[in-house]
């Protein structure tokens, strides 16, 4: 089932155990997860939300895309939702909203699955950081970001690179500007060290940095899915899912800390 709650679009769908609660990359929205919520909806409710800005929800008057007000976002819709207690999926961008959720309401997460996570942008160096931000900010904006967004699209199938370069077309320029801004300055380290409950990190080979949140956090478990861009769960939806079914099935059991 489809609705809004307040300015934040929400598929909802599905019963049985623990709830599963997905959340986009940037550009992105409800629909890259719909491999895993037909998946998922077979033995437990699913939920998926557009973030500010994206999908079919409303733009921040006062254009706040801050990592940890968009983690408010989440907590707004769950507890209109009336989910007391859920597991967490986020990709990307989404993993460093995920990660700031789970910080700061720990009781309410029962896991935490991260999809290629966002890593700590604040070690980059800052002049090419502004360097990026400004080219954002410019007219060649339209080049500068369909050449990142090509480049973490290498190795994804013909249909994710469709399904995601329309995604991209369809966010506004302010969107992804302001949330690049957000992300260059926050560390999701912290918030993530907070939350000492079961969690993975799913990766690919994009995801070796020094500031990969698998590299900075010990706590954190990772597993690699080769053969995919940065979208995979689109390019490779039943691999993924096995392995979401396996963190799923150790969260619903108690056996993985």
């Amino acid at each position: 089932m489809s609705k809004k709650i307040s300015n934040i679009f929400v598929d909802d769908g599905g019963a049985g155990s623990v709830p599963v609660v997905f959340i986009h990359a940037l550009a992105g929205n409800t629909q890259q997860w719909s491999a895993q919520l037909s998946h998922i909806r077979k033995t437990r409710r699913a939920v998926a939300l557009d973030l500010r800005g994206h999908g079919q929800s409303v733009s921040p008057a006062n254009g706040d895309y801050a990592i940890d007000s968009m983690a408010q976002d989440i907590q707004m819709v769950i507890n209109q939702l009336g989910i007391e207690r859920f597991i967490l999926v986020g990709h990307s961008m989404g993993g460093s909203v995920a990660g700031a959720y789970a910080g700061a309401y720990p009781q309410r997460v029962a896991g935490l699955l991260l999809v290629d996570p966002s890593g700590d942008s604040t070690q980059m160096p800052v002049e090419e950081v502004q360097q990026y931000l400004g080219a954002l900010e410019s007219e060649a904006y339209s080049n500068v970001i369909n050449g990142y967004w090509g480049q973490i699209l290498t190795g994804s199938a013909e249909t994710t690179e469709a399904k995601v370069m329309q995604d991209l077309r369809d966010t506004s320029k302010a969107t992804v500007v302001g949330v690049f801004k957000e992300l260059f300055k926050y560390n999701p380290v912290p918030a993530l060290k907070r939350y000492d409950g079961p969690k993975l990190s799913v990766i690919t080979s994009l995801n070796e940095t020094p500031f990969s949140l698998h590299k900075l956090v010990s706590t954190l478990p990772h597993e690699m899915i080769t053969g995919t861009g940065h979208w995979l769960q689109l390019d490779k939806p039943e691999e993924f899912n096995r392995i979401m079914d396996d963190f799923l099935a150790s969260v619903d059991n108690g056996s993985l800390h």
